[in-house]
C-alpha cells in the first residue's frame, strides 16, 4: 500500500519508517541506569502513543533488541500519568499528541509523581519550541519519529543518565528543565 501525502507524492508510513530503521540498529552497549550496570530484565517502560500499531512495533522492538521484557503500554496522558505514579517505570517513552492529556502536560504531572523515571519523547513534533518545552517538563531526551532509527539509541542514553537530542536538531541549544545546557551536536555522537 503506497501512502500519498497532500501534493499526491508517496511517502512511508511511520511503521514503514521504523522497520526499515530497527533493520540498522545493533545493541553493542550494555544498558545502564545513572551510570551503574542493570541488568536488563529489570528494567520497566511505559510506551505512550495512540496509534496501537506503533506502540506495539515500538514494544516488540524494544523487547527484542534491548532484550527488555517489562514494556507497560498507554494510549493516553490520563492513562500514563495514573501507570507511572502506580508502576514508577525506569523509562517512559511519551508522544506529545495524545489524547485526554497532552505529552508536554503528562510530562509535568509524571516528574511530580514519579520523579526518578526518565521521560523521553518520541513525537512526530519537531517544532523548536516544542522540543524545548518538552525538556522544560523534565524530559532527558527527544527524537523525532521519522527519525526512529535513533530510537534504541536514546533509550540507551537515557537510561545511562545521559541527555539525548536526534539529530536533526544539529546546532541547536536546549535547556533542560534543571537549566543545564544541552547541544544536539554532543548527542549526535551516540546516534553512530
Amino acid at each position: 500500500m503506497s501512502l500519498r501525502n497532500e501534493r499526491n507524492c508517496s511517502v512511508m508510513s511511520s511503521l514503514q519508517i521504523w522497520d526499515s530503521a530497527v533493520s540498522q540498529v545493533t545493541s553493542e552497549v550494555p544498558l545502564n541506569l545513572d551510570g551503574g550496570y542493570l541488568d536488563p530484565s529489570s528494567i520497566s517502560v511505559l510506551v505512550v502513543d495512540d496509534y496501537e500499531p506503533l506502540r506495539r512495533f515500538v514494544c516488540s522492538t524494544l523487547q527484542n533488541d534491548l532484550e527488555l521484557p517489562t514494556i507497560l503500554e498507554a494510549s493516553d496522558g490520563e492513562e500514563a500519568v495514573e501507570l507511572a505514579q502506580a508502576l514508577k517505570p525506569h523509562l517512559i517513552l511519551l508522544d506529545i499528541g495524545i489524547p485526554k492529556l497532552n505529552g508536554i502536560d503528562a510530562a509535568r504531572r509524571i516528574r511530580e509523581l514519579s520523579p526518578q523515571s526518565k521521560i523521553l519523547f518520541f513525537s512526530q513534533e519537531s517544532s523548536l519550541d516544542v522540543v524545548q518545552e518538552a525538556f522544560n517538563a523534565g524530559a532527558s531526551g527527544y527524537v523525532v519519529k521519522i527519525d526512529a532509527r535513533e530510537l534504541t539509541t536514546a533509550v540507551r542514553s537515557v537510561l545511562r543518565g545521559e541527555s539525548f537530542i536526534g539529530r536533526r536538531f544539529a546546532g541547536h541549544t536546549f535547556t533542560k528543565a534543571s537549566d543545564v545546557k544541552i547541544k544536539s551536536v554532543q548527542q549526535c555522537a551516540h546516534t553512530t
